[in-house]
């Protein structure tokens, strides 16, 4: 703000500028969420073709719980998309704050975001309410529609840098197909044996289906610096 202006219209154009970048940003999330399910039916209408001729044994299913969720089976893993209705920008220190791009325009830096989990689909069915869940990756969209992706394995490179042109069908496509594989070439981890050799009488009636349960493994955001 310069001297000379005043601080309430200073305010109010604030205001507006962030107002109107967050606005369109939603949109544009709303847009990106919906191509994100399309496709993500597709994949699983195709899977589920293909599978019924292969092994009948071997479930996938697409389930749309609302505007802000939905979520794919595939065997024994359950991918969940969440799109968060609140718009957020960075610490300085994020290297995506980094870039000219950010830097030259302030509405630039705040996104919108679609996260992506990883929960085993027996966790659900039993409800074992302390199983966890993984983060697989997180897809941040602007104003503008432009993108960034922060994820484990593949999706942790592959859109590391925010994107020159917006989002697009096959970027999208992209991201669902690597979501999924990366879901299903991590497998569950058994707890080590002194873990599980005593139990409760407490655990034993209210949370059999708890006991011995494993636990994602290889699951680590590309951000993540390795903890010693």
């Amino acid at each position: 703000m310069s001297q000379q202006q005043d601080p309430l219209t200073h305010i109010r154009t604030i205001l507006e500028n962030k107002s109107e970048a967050k606005q369109i940003t939603y949109k544009n999330l709303l847009g990106a969420f919906d191509v994100l399910a399309n496709k993500s039916k597709r994949i699983v209408d195709s899977l589920s073709r293909q599978l019924k001729m292969q092994e009948d044994g071997v479930t996938v299913d697409f389930i749309e719980v609302n505007e802000h969720e939905f979520q794919v089976k595939l065997a024994g893993d359950l991918l969940i998309f969440v799109l968060h209705t609140n718009i957020v920008t960075f610490e300085e220190s994020h290297l995506a704050m980094q870039v000219p791009y950010c830097k030259e325009n302030e509405i630039n830096r705040y996104f919108g975001q679609i996260m992506v989990y990883n929960f085993m689909a027996d966790s659900i069915r039993y409800n074992r309410v302390n199983d966890p869940g993984y983060l697989v990756a997180r897809i941040l969209i602007n104003h503008e529609n432009r993108f960034l992706v922060e994820g484990e394995g593949r999706l942790g490179s592959l859109f590391k840098q925010i994107s020159s042109q917006s989002i697009t069908a096959n970027d999208l496509n992209t991201i669902v197909q690597h979501s999924l594989t990366t879901a299903i070439e991590n497998d569950l981890m058994a707890p080590p044996f002194p873990q599980v050799r005593f139990i409760t009488l407490h655990q034993k009636l209210e949370k059999t289906s708890e006991l011995g349960a494993g636990h994602k493994i290889g699951f680590r955001m590309s951000y993540e610096k390795e903890i010693k």
